[in-house]
Protein backbone atom coordinates (compact mmCIF):
# COMPACT_ATOMS: atom_id res chain seq x y z
CA UNK A 1 0.00 0.00 0.00
CA UNK A 2 3.03 2.69 0.68
CA UNK A 3 4.49 1.47 -2.60
CA UNK A 4 1.11 2.88 -4.75
CA UNK A 5 0.86 5.92 -2.17
CA UNK A 6 4.71 6.65 -3.02
CA UNK A 7 4.42 6.27 -6.33
CA UNK A 8 1.27 8.55 -7.07
CA UNK A 9 3.13 11.26 -4.84
CA UNK A 10 6.47 10.66 -7.56
CA UNK A 11 4.27 10.80 -9.83
CA UNK A 12 2.23 13.98 -9.71
CA UNK A 13 5.29 15.57 -8.08
CA UNK A 14 6.90 15.25 -11.26
CA UNK A 15 4.56 16.04 -13.43
CA UNK A 16 3.72 19.18 -11.52
CA UNK A 17 7.62 20.11 -11.53
CA UNK A 18 7.85 19.38 -15.38
CA UNK A 19 4.90 21.87 -15.99
CA UNK A 20 5.36 24.44 -13.52
CA UNK A 21 1.83 26.45 -13.82
CA UNK A 22 1.64 26.96 -10.26
CA UNK A 23 4.34 29.32 -11.37
CA UNK A 24 2.04 31.47 -12.70
CA UNK A 25 0.86 32.35 -8.98
CA UNK A 26 3.91 34.19 -8.33
CA UNK A 27 3.61 36.57 -11.74
CA UNK A 28 0.37 37.02 -10.73
CA UNK A 29 1.05 38.40 -7.23
CA UNK A 30 4.25 40.35 -9.06
CA UNK A 31 1.33 42.39 -11.11
CA UNK A 32 -0.72 42.62 -8.43
CA UNK A 33 1.69 44.05 -6.21
CA UNK A 34 2.54 46.66 -8.22
CA UNK A 35 0.42 49.11 -6.86
CA UNK A 36 1.37 48.73 -3.74
CA UNK A 37 5.17 49.29 -4.30
CA UNK A 38 5.01 52.86 -3.03
CA UNK A 39 3.68 51.35 0.46
CA UNK A 40 1.46 54.39 1.52
CA UNK A 41 -1.14 56.49 -0.22
CA UNK A 42 0.44 60.00 -0.11
CA UNK A 43 0.43 63.35 -2.48
CA UNK A 44 -3.42 63.20 -3.07
CA UNK A 45 -3.59 66.15 -4.74
CA UNK A 46 -6.65 68.49 -3.73
CA UNK A 47 -7.68 72.18 -4.46
CA UNK A 48 -7.61 75.01 -2.72
CA UNK A 49 -9.68 78.11 -3.72
CA UNK A 50 -8.71 80.96 -1.28
CA UNK A 51 -10.93 84.08 -2.08
CA UNK A 52 -10.28 85.77 0.94
CA UNK A 53 -6.44 86.38 0.05
CA UNK A 54 -6.04 87.37 3.67
CA UNK A 55 -2.76 86.45 6.78
CA UNK A 56 -5.63 83.99 7.91
CA UNK A 57 -6.44 82.26 5.08
CA UNK A 58 -2.72 81.88 3.81
CA UNK A 59 -1.77 80.84 6.66
CA UNK A 60 -4.10 77.58 6.51
CA UNK A 61 -3.25 76.70 3.22
CA UNK A 62 0.02 76.21 4.92
CA UNK A 63 -1.28 74.01 7.66
CA UNK A 64 -2.75 71.98 4.58
CA UNK A 65 0.45 71.94 3.03
CA UNK A 66 2.31 70.61 5.81
CA UNK A 67 0.06 66.95 5.10
CA UNK A 68 2.01 64.30 3.81
CA UNK A 69 -1.33 62.36 2.91
CA UNK A 70 -1.93 65.73 0.50
CA UNK A 71 -0.56 67.87 -2.27
CA UNK A 72 -2.07 71.38 -2.62
CA UNK A 73 -2.73 73.17 -5.83
CA UNK A 74 -4.37 76.42 -5.37
CA UNK A 75 -7.16 78.14 -8.20
CA UNK A 76 -8.47 81.28 -8.54
CA UNK A 77 -11.98 80.14 -8.68
CA UNK A 78 -13.99 77.20 -8.03
CA UNK A 79 -15.25 76.12 -11.06
CA UNK A 80 -11.97 75.62 -12.28
CA UNK A 81 -11.35 73.22 -9.75
CA UNK A 82 -14.74 71.83 -9.85
CA UNK A 83 -14.10 70.70 -13.63
CA UNK A 84 -10.67 68.95 -12.32
CA UNK A 85 -12.51 67.01 -9.78
CA UNK A 86 -15.06 65.98 -12.62
CA UNK A 87 -12.18 64.97 -14.60
CA UNK A 88 -11.08 62.88 -11.75
CA UNK A 89 -7.84 64.86 -11.99
CA UNK A 90 -8.26 65.99 -7.63
CA UNK A 91 -9.71 64.20 -5.01
CA UNK A 92 -11.10 67.22 -2.79
CA UNK A 93 -11.85 70.89 -3.44
CA UNK A 94 -11.91 73.29 -0.37
CA UNK A 95 -12.79 76.86 -0.54
CA UNK A 96 -11.70 79.79 1.76
CA UNK A 97 -14.74 82.18 1.77
CA UNK A 98 -14.54 85.67 1.21
CA UNK A 99 -13.94 87.73 4.92
CA UNK A 100 -12.65 84.55 6.36
CA UNK A 101 -10.24 86.28 8.61
CA UNK A 102 -12.84 89.20 9.56
CA UNK A 103 -15.31 86.69 10.38
CA UNK A 104 -12.72 84.61 12.51
CA UNK A 105 -12.08 87.93 14.22
CA UNK A 106 -15.74 89.83 15.16
CA UNK A 107 -16.00 85.73 16.59
CA UNK A 108 -18.85 84.50 14.15
CA UNK A 109 -18.52 81.50 12.15
CA UNK A 110 -16.49 81.38 9.18
CA UNK A 111 -17.73 78.38 6.96
CA UNK A 112 -14.91 76.90 4.80
CA UNK A 113 -16.74 74.31 2.49
CA UNK A 114 -14.85 70.92 1.30
CA UNK A 115 -16.27 69.29 -1.76
CA UNK A 116 -14.59 65.77 -2.20
CA UNK A 117 -14.39 62.82 -4.31
CA UNK A 118 -15.95 59.54 -2.23
CA UNK A 119 -15.33 57.30 -5.09
CA UNK A 120 -11.72 56.25 -3.38
CA UNK A 121 -12.80 55.22 -0.41
CA UNK A 122 -9.42 54.78 1.29
CA UNK A 123 -8.33 58.57 -0.63
CA UNK A 124 -11.01 59.99 0.45
CA UNK A 125 -11.04 58.69 3.98
CA UNK A 126 -7.08 60.10 4.38
CA UNK A 127 -8.02 63.14 3.41
CA UNK A 128 -10.75 63.48 5.84
CA UNK A 129 -8.71 62.29 8.75
CA UNK A 130 -5.86 65.26 7.62
CA UNK A 131 -8.65 67.99 7.05
CA UNK A 132 -10.05 67.43 10.69
CA UNK A 133 -6.80 67.03 12.33
CA UNK A 134 -5.84 70.33 10.74
CA UNK A 135 -9.30 71.54 11.43
CA UNK A 136 -8.96 71.10 15.24
CA UNK A 137 -5.55 72.64 15.49
CA UNK A 138 -6.00 75.76 13.67
CA UNK A 139 -8.98 76.16 16.54
CA UNK A 140 -7.19 75.48 19.72
CA UNK A 141 -4.77 77.85 18.26
CA UNK A 142 -7.08 80.65 17.97
CA UNK A 143 -9.06 79.45 20.88
CA UNK A 144 -5.71 79.34 22.33
CA UNK A 145 -4.50 83.51 21.72
CA UNK A 146 -7.75 84.39 22.58
CA UNK A 147 -7.61 83.53 25.96
CA UNK A 148 -4.45 84.27 26.04
CA UNK A 149 -5.28 88.20 25.07
CA UNK A 150 -8.15 87.87 27.91
CA UNK A 151 -5.36 86.99 30.65
CA UNK A 152 -5.59 82.99 31.07
CA UNK A 153 -2.27 81.70 32.34
CA UNK A 154 -1.12 78.62 30.01
CA UNK A 155 -1.98 76.12 32.25
CA UNK A 156 -5.55 77.78 32.43
CA UNK A 157 -5.60 77.25 28.63
CA UNK A 158 -4.60 73.63 28.62
CA UNK A 159 -7.63 72.72 31.37
CA UNK A 160 -10.14 74.50 29.16
CA UNK A 161 -9.08 73.26 25.66
CA UNK A 162 -8.11 70.02 26.73
CA UNK A 163 -9.53 69.07 29.92
CA UNK A 164 -9.05 65.05 29.36
CA UNK A 165 -5.51 64.02 28.02
CA UNK A 166 -5.85 60.93 25.91
CA UNK A 167 -3.15 58.27 25.15
CA UNK A 168 -3.74 55.98 22.11
CA UNK A 169 -1.53 52.68 22.90
CA UNK A 170 -2.66 50.41 19.50
CA UNK A 171 -2.72 46.60 20.88
CA UNK A 172 -1.15 45.81 17.55
CA UNK A 173 1.18 47.55 14.96
CA UNK A 174 -0.81 46.63 11.57
CA UNK A 175 2.25 47.90 9.83
CA UNK A 176 2.70 50.79 7.40
CA UNK A 177 -0.55 51.18 5.55
CA UNK A 178 -4.22 49.88 4.62
CA UNK A 179 -2.23 47.54 2.12
CA UNK A 180 -0.37 45.59 4.63
CA UNK A 181 -4.01 44.66 6.16
CA UNK A 182 -5.56 43.99 2.72
CA UNK A 183 -2.31 42.36 1.38
CA UNK A 184 -2.67 38.92 3.35
CA UNK A 185 -6.42 38.60 2.08
CA UNK A 186 -5.47 38.93 -1.30
CA UNK A 187 -2.90 36.08 -0.49
CA UNK A 188 -5.13 33.78 0.92
CA UNK A 189 -7.62 34.22 -1.50
CA UNK A 190 -5.21 33.14 -4.66
CA UNK A 191 -3.57 30.59 -2.52
CA UNK A 192 -6.66 28.72 -2.09
CA UNK A 193 -8.09 29.65 -5.89
CA UNK A 194 -4.89 27.97 -7.35
CA UNK A 195 -5.25 25.30 -4.99
CA UNK A 196 -8.69 24.42 -5.72
CA UNK A 197 -8.46 24.58 -8.96
CA UNK A 198 -5.00 22.16 -8.90
CA UNK A 199 -6.78 19.54 -6.72
CA UNK A 200 -10.08 19.41 -8.54
CA UNK A 201 -8.25 18.59 -11.82
CA UNK A 202 -6.66 15.59 -9.85
CA UNK A 203 -9.68 14.30 -8.87
CA UNK A 204 -11.04 14.49 -12.11
CA UNK A 205 -8.62 13.28 -13.84
CA UNK A 206 -8.03 10.22 -11.59
CA UNK A 207 -11.56 9.89 -11.68
CA UNK A 208 -11.64 9.77 -15.84
CA UNK A 209 -8.85 7.27 -16.08
CA UNK A 210 -9.60 4.55 -18.90
CA UNK A 211 -8.21 1.89 -16.45
CA UNK A 212 -11.01 2.84 -14.21
CA UNK A 213 -10.94 4.61 -10.55
CA UNK A 214 -8.14 4.03 -8.75
CA UNK A 215 -7.67 2.73 -4.93
CA UNK A 216 -8.06 5.37 -2.61
CA UNK A 217 -4.42 5.53 -1.72
CA UNK A 218 -3.60 6.50 -5.26
CA UNK A 219 -6.10 9.96 -4.73
CA UNK A 220 -4.40 10.24 -1.17
CA UNK A 221 -0.97 10.00 -2.79
CA UNK A 222 -1.96 12.26 -5.28
CA UNK A 223 -3.30 14.89 -3.31
CA UNK A 224 -1.10 14.93 -0.81
CA UNK A 225 1.84 15.60 -3.91
CA UNK A 226 0.47 18.98 -3.57
CA UNK A 227 1.29 20.07 -0.28
CA UNK A 228 4.71 20.76 -0.79
CA UNK A 229 4.93 22.64 -4.14
CA UNK A 230 2.43 25.08 -2.10
CA UNK A 231 3.50 25.16 0.80
CA UNK A 232 6.77 26.63 -1.00
CA UNK A 233 4.26 28.91 -2.68
CA UNK A 234 3.26 30.18 1.11
CA UNK A 235 7.02 30.62 2.32
CA UNK A 236 7.15 33.14 -0.64
CA UNK A 237 3.90 34.42 -0.34
CA UNK A 238 3.66 35.27 3.47
CA UNK A 239 7.76 35.18 3.77
CA UNK A 240 9.60 36.81 1.12
CA UNK A 241 7.01 38.90 -0.71
CA UNK A 242 6.14 41.38 2.42
CA UNK A 243 9.99 41.84 2.63
CA UNK A 244 10.33 42.57 -0.62
CA UNK A 245 7.58 45.37 -1.05
CA UNK A 246 8.68 46.35 2.76
CA UNK A 247 5.77 45.39 5.00
CA UNK A 248 6.13 44.17 8.31
CA UNK A 249 6.98 40.41 8.50
CA UNK A 250 7.11 38.75 12.14
CA UNK A 251 6.32 35.35 11.03
CA UNK A 252 9.10 32.52 11.01
CA UNK A 253 9.38 30.20 8.52
CA UNK A 254 8.41 27.61 10.87
CA UNK A 255 5.15 29.53 11.84
CA UNK A 256 4.37 30.04 8.34
CA UNK A 257 4.24 26.57 7.43
CA UNK A 258 2.76 25.76 10.39
CA UNK A 259 -0.27 27.97 10.05
CA UNK A 260 -0.70 27.23 5.83
CA UNK A 261 -0.44 23.44 6.49
CA UNK A 262 -4.17 23.27 8.13
CA UNK A 263 -5.00 26.01 5.73
CA UNK A 264 -4.09 23.48 2.46
CA UNK A 265 -5.88 20.80 4.44
CA UNK A 266 -9.31 22.49 4.76
CA UNK A 267 -8.68 23.60 1.19
CA UNK A 268 -8.40 19.63 -0.17
CA UNK A 269 -11.41 18.81 1.73
CA UNK A 270 -13.17 21.91 0.33
CA UNK A 271 -12.01 20.77 -3.56
CA UNK A 272 -12.89 17.43 -2.94
CA UNK A 273 -16.67 18.59 -1.69
CA UNK A 274 -16.73 20.90 -4.86
CA UNK A 275 -15.56 17.90 -7.19
CA UNK A 276 -18.33 15.63 -6.43
CA UNK A 277 -21.20 18.03 -6.49
CA UNK A 278 -19.70 19.59 -9.87
CA UNK A 279 -18.26 16.46 -11.64
CA UNK A 280 -17.29 18.19 -15.05
CA UNK A 281 -13.59 20.69 -15.24
CA UNK A 282 -15.85 23.41 -17.44
CA UNK A 283 -18.29 23.83 -14.08
CA UNK A 284 -16.01 23.84 -11.17
CA UNK A 285 -14.02 26.60 -14.02
CA UNK A 286 -17.34 28.73 -14.03
CA UNK A 287 -18.52 27.90 -10.27
CA UNK A 288 -14.83 29.11 -8.98
CA UNK A 289 -14.91 32.24 -11.12
CA UNK A 290 -18.10 33.63 -9.81
CA UNK A 291 -17.04 32.41 -6.15
CA UNK A 292 -14.00 34.06 -6.10
CA UNK A 293 -14.51 37.89 -5.60
CA UNK A 294 -17.72 37.22 -2.96
CA UNK A 295 -15.36 34.68 -1.28
CA UNK A 296 -12.64 37.33 -0.97
CA UNK A 297 -15.37 39.94 0.46
CA UNK A 298 -16.57 37.38 3.15
CA UNK A 299 -13.64 36.72 4.38
CA UNK A 300 -13.39 39.88 6.68
CA UNK A 301 -10.47 41.80 5.07
CA UNK A 302 -12.33 44.20 3.35
CA UNK A 303 -15.54 44.82 5.51
CA UNK A 304 -15.32 43.29 9.13
CA UNK A 305 -17.31 40.21 10.14
CA UNK A 306 -19.20 41.69 13.08
CA UNK A 307 -20.78 44.34 10.61
CA UNK A 308 -22.33 41.42 8.55
CA UNK A 309 -25.67 39.88 8.82
CA UNK A 310 -25.31 36.95 11.27
CA UNK A 311 -26.50 34.57 8.68
CA UNK A 312 -24.25 36.18 6.30
CA UNK A 313 -21.11 35.50 9.30
CA UNK A 314 -22.14 31.57 9.36
CA UNK A 315 -21.67 31.55 5.81
CA UNK A 316 -17.99 33.31 5.96
CA UNK A 317 -16.88 31.13 8.96
CA UNK A 318 -17.32 27.91 6.31
CA UNK A 319 -14.36 29.22 4.21
CA UNK A 320 -11.62 28.46 5.01
CA UNK A 321 -10.48 31.66 4.17
CA UNK A 322 -11.67 33.41 6.57
CA UNK A 323 -10.03 31.99 9.43
CA UNK A 324 -6.76 31.78 7.43
CA UNK A 325 -6.60 35.53 7.00
CA UNK A 326 -7.28 36.10 10.54
CA UNK A 327 -4.50 33.96 11.38
CA UNK A 328 -1.90 34.84 9.32
CA UNK A 329 -2.42 38.52 8.94
CA UNK A 330 -2.46 38.69 13.14
CA UNK A 331 0.85 36.49 13.16
CA UNK A 332 2.32 38.07 10.13
CA UNK A 333 1.63 41.61 10.03
CA UNK A 334 0.40 42.14 13.69
CA UNK A 335 2.92 40.34 15.87
CA UNK A 336 0.10 37.70 17.33
CA UNK A 337 1.34 34.69 18.76
CA UNK A 338 0.32 30.93 17.32
CA UNK A 339 -1.24 30.18 20.66
CA UNK A 340 -3.34 33.07 19.77
CA UNK A 341 -4.78 31.20 17.10
CA UNK A 342 -5.10 27.73 18.57
CA UNK A 343 -8.46 28.33 17.98
CA UNK A 344 -8.33 29.40 14.06
CA UNK A 345 -5.69 26.05 13.40
CA UNK A 346 -8.37 23.95 14.83
CA UNK A 347 -11.26 25.80 12.44
CA UNK A 348 -9.27 24.75 9.99
CA UNK A 349 -8.72 21.47 10.68
CA UNK A 350 -12.65 20.86 11.57
CA UNK A 351 -13.68 22.42 8.30
CA UNK A 352 -11.04 20.09 5.93
CA UNK A 353 -12.66 16.82 7.88
CA UNK A 354 -16.45 18.12 7.43
CA UNK A 355 -16.01 18.84 3.77
CA UNK A 356 -14.13 15.60 3.07
CA UNK A 357 -16.55 13.68 4.61
CA UNK A 358 -19.37 15.23 2.91
CA UNK A 359 -17.57 15.10 -0.16
CA UNK A 360 -17.27 10.95 0.51
CA UNK A 361 -20.28 10.93 1.41
CA UNK A 362 -22.12 12.23 -1.66
CA UNK A 363 -19.32 10.25 -3.76
CA UNK A 364 -20.51 6.81 -1.91
CA UNK A 365 -24.11 8.06 -2.60
CA UNK A 366 -23.65 8.56 -6.45
CA UNK A 367 -21.83 5.22 -6.51
CA UNK A 368 -25.18 3.32 -4.86
CA UNK A 369 -22.45 2.46 -1.91
CA UNK A 370 -24.93 4.11 0.47
CA UNK A 371 -27.90 1.87 -0.45
CA UNK A 372 -25.45 -1.20 -0.33
CA UNK A 373 -24.85 -0.57 2.94
CA UNK A 374 -28.13 0.14 3.94
CA UNK A 375 -29.40 -3.29 1.80
CA UNK A 376 -26.91 -5.47 3.42
CA UNK A 377 -27.59 -3.92 6.69
CA UNK A 378 -31.43 -4.32 6.57
CA UNK A 379 -30.78 -8.41 5.07
CA UNK A 380 -28.39 -8.87 8.08
CA UNK A 381 -31.40 -7.69 10.17
CA UNK A 382 -33.81 -9.61 8.77
CA UNK A 383 -31.77 -13.03 9.33
CA UNK A 384 -31.17 -12.10 12.55
CA UNK A 385 -34.96 -12.08 13.30
CA UNK A 386 -35.52 -15.27 11.85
Amino acid sequence: MFKMYWSAFISITLRFLAIPKWLLLLVSVGLMSLVYINGSVTDLPIAIVDLDHTTSSRELVREFATSSKVSIITYENSLDAYDDINARKLFAVITIPRNYEKNLFNGESAIISAYGDASSRLANGQIQQDLKAIYQQTLTNYNSAIMRNSGFTPVQIDVVLAPIKSQMDPLFNPGISFAAITFPGLLVMLLQHSLLISSTRTHIALNSLPQGKPPRIIFIGSLSALLPIWLFLSIVLFGLWPWVLGYRQLASLSQILLMTLPFLFAVLGFAKLLTECLRSVEMIYLTLAFLTTPVFYLSGTVWPLYAMPYWVQCISKLLPSTWATNMIAGVNQMGLNISDNIFNLFMLVILGIFYFTIGVFISALREGRIRQLLRYKHQLKRKLTR
